[in-house]
């Protein structure tokens, strides 16, 4: 058996791994950070949603029922920067949830924009 004229290529698997692998590491990066953005858009909206309807409880509800029931619903690393409001019109109450996205993992830094939920719930008659 004859050998190769430039040599032994024993070990090119590994120095061609070691070569690709930053970009392995980048999508797996951006693949992260799109997760988190779509769970930020979940967060909100979810968390829009039960302040709408805690706004519309019988006992209790209202402005401060639903900014509560709001900032309730979120994860405690999602607080940084969230913005609640809740208002009636036309016989419906509508909450909006602000929240930053965060960058890599919550709580160690946030990107420049907002992520925004809203919802409505009817208000109950009271009898």
């Amino acid at each position: 058996m004859r050998r190769p004229v430039g040599g032994s290529d024993r070990g090119q698997v590994s120095v061609e791994f070691l070569g690709v692998l930053p970009l392995i590491l980048l999508v797996l990066v951006l693949l992260w950070q799109f997760a988190l953005v779509g769970y930020t858009y979940s967060l909100a909206a979810d968390s829009a949603d039960r302040g709408a309807r805690a706004a519309t409880a019988i006992e209790g509800g209202g402005t401060g029922a639903c900014r509560a029931a709001a900032e309730r619903e979120l994860p405690r690393a999602w607080h940084d920067g969230a913005e609640t409001d809740c208002r009636t019109e036309a016989g419906l109450w509508k909450a909006t949830v602000r929240i930053k996205v965060p960058a890599l993992f919550p709580g160690a830094g946030q990107f420049p924009w907002t992520v925004t939920g809203t919802a409505g719930a009817a208000k109950e008659a009271r009898g």
